[in-house]
């Protein structure tokens, strides 16, 4: 996309990589209170494109008031091009102090200069050595440092700041598996559109906070590439709550209705959860469907707007084969199905689920244990209605290698081939949870959603989840708005809530109904914009 902006519509190189800059620039004076005055900033360069967006932005900084020094690991004199015209800037400017780092080494020697390595001064550090470019892993030299740097602000309250220009040297920019050693950035602003790198799981925990500066190249550049891997932002999400925003005219049966068929004699609790969840999405009514022996403990504890169902069960307390036909005025109505929470392995409440998704008029949610009593999936089943409705399931890691019918960890090794894989060979819409949530489409697209963290990990974030999801999506029917997106928007919202009950209760306390409660700031805070 940088060579083409350049060719087609004569942008010169130089023009992007001070656009860079400018955008890096922002990003550390932002984060340091809005001011470098009297600043001390460490520029780390490569030799490369990248070490000429950190000579630009040792440029930049020091006009502004920091008190830069600038380590080229070569010399200004192996640079060409962009990345010299860049260095030359540096040589009469004030403030600026640039160190040949081949002199230094050869003079002490690369175990002395480590050594000697000191950041006590520094306020910020910019990683500029390699970008988007590299693939072997960091040599010696690079990975010490990057270690004792780690080591230093581990050591000293996290101080300095360390900002990374596109990507953390040593990550492969293609990839999410890690190739050797890498800087930990804070800050990494990366340019035009996000990498693999920055945001695949594994990879993207060394990024920190991720920014996507655009530096001038056209959009179409980039609609016109061939990759099928996308980034949610929050303007997907304030798009869907447009298209089903609130009117003067606006009521219960506008909204959309959500059936929720969950719970068992043991696991009432993931039926309130999911039901609860569902009813917090802006859905206009929620049905919980649980068998009668369950229903007294789901009523007694689901907000008073869920209305519960008692159904036929089997005699260890799941719901039956028999419950199909005690619905039908349900099934027929529901605008989204989630099913799954909390059911058991039972052979009668397996033939309860198949007939619920071959009749299906609705996109059905399957999630749990629904998922396990389908496992192994079998390609192309169930057929798909008439009306074309879609199926969505909800996997962690382990259900998601059952449907596969495997237990070899390596055939999900690269989690984003086998999310499209399984989405397109079974024609379904496949979320795949666990660190960085994938969404996969039928038609090929792999959506990777950047909300959420580890507090989510705990029991009953998962039924929350099948019941946004199931709110969301019977929402979508009433708007007429693409199922796909209404997921991706869902899963979204989701991670925003489990962001801010980390925010209020911390990793170690929150739990899935605060991850439930804090929808309230998500939906306040994107409607605020």
């Amino acid at each position: 996309v940088d060579r083409l902006t350049t060719e087609r519509y004569g942008i010169p190189s130089i023009l992007l990589m001070e656009n860079a800059a400018n955008a890096v620039a922002r990003v550390v004076i932002e984060k340091l209170g809005g001011s470098v005055v009297d600043k001390e900033v460490i520029v780390l360069c490569g030799m490369g494109n990248n070490g000429g967006d950190g000579a630009a932005i040792a440029r930049l900084l020091a006009d502004a008031g920091a008190t830069v020094c600038v380590e080229i690991f070569g010399t200004v004199a192996e640079t060409s091009g962009d990345v010299r015209i860049n260095f030359d800037r540096l040589s009469s400017l004030p403030g600026i102090t640039v160190k040949e780092m081949r002199a230094e080494l050869d003079d002490y020697g690369v175990s002395e200069w480590i050594a000697r390595s000191d950041y006590d001064y520094a306020d910020v550090v910019v990683d500029a050595l390699f970008g988007t470019g590299l693939t072997r892993p960091l040599g010696e030299f690079y990975a010490e440092q990057a270690d004792i740097l780690e080591r230093w602000r581990n050591s000293h309250g996290g101080r300095p700041l360390i900002v990374s220009v596109d990507l953390p040297s040593g990550l492969r920019a293609d990839a999410s598996e890690l190739i050797g050693p890498s800087f930990r950035a804070d800050v990494t602003v990366t340019f035009t559109a996000p990498k693999a790198g920055n945001v695949l799981a594994g990879a993207a925990g060394f990024n920190g906070e991720l920014v996507i500066a655009e530096i001038g190249s056209p959009l179409d550049l980039l609609d016109e590439q061939p990759s099928q891997v996308y980034l949610t932002e929050s303007e997907d999400v304030l798009e869907w709550l447009v298209a089903s925003k609130f009117t003067d005219i606006s009521y219960k049966n506008t909204r959309g209705h959500s059936l929720v068929i969950a719970g068992s004699e043991n696991y009432s609790g993931a039926a309130v959860l999911a039901g609860n969840a569902a009813m917090r999405s802006g859905v206009g009514l929620v049905t919980v469907v649980t068998p009668s022996s369950s229903k007294e403990s789901v009523t007694s504890r689901v907000l008073p707007e869920v209305m519960v169902r008692g159904a036929s069960e089997t005699e260890n307390g799941a719901i039956s084969e028999a419950a199909f036909d005690e619905i039908s005025d349900l099934l027929e109505k529901a605008g989204s199905i989630g099913i799954g929470c909390g059911l058991l392995q039972d052979a009668s409440t397996k033939a309860f689920l198949e007939k619920v998704i071959e009749s299906r008029s609705q996109p059905v949610i399957v999630d749990a244990d629904g998922l396990n009593l389908l496992s192994p999936w079998q390609a192309n089943w169930p057929p798909a209605h008439a009306g074309g409705s879609d199926i969505i399931l909800t996997p962690h890691e382990g259900e998601f290698m059952r449907l596969l019918g495997t237990d070899d960890k390596d055939v999900i090794k690269d989690r984003v081939a086998a999310v499209r894989d399984f989405a397109v060979k079974n024609n379904v819409i496949l979320v795949l949870k666990g660190e960085r949530v994938l969404i996969g489409s039928t038609d090929g697209r792999v959506v990777v959603n950047p909300t959420g963290n580890s507090g989510l990990g705990k029991a009953g974030n998962g039924d929350t989840l099948a019941g946004i999801v199931a709110g969301f999506v019977a929402q979508a029917g009433r708007f007429e708005i693409d199922i796909f997106e209404t997921v991706v928007a869902a899963v979204y919202v989701a991670g925003m809530a489990g962001d801010i009950a980390e925010k209020k209760y911390g990793k170690r306390v929150m739990t899935a109904s605060d991850v439930r409660e804090c929808l309230t700031d998500v939906f306040a805070g994107l409607e605020k914009n």
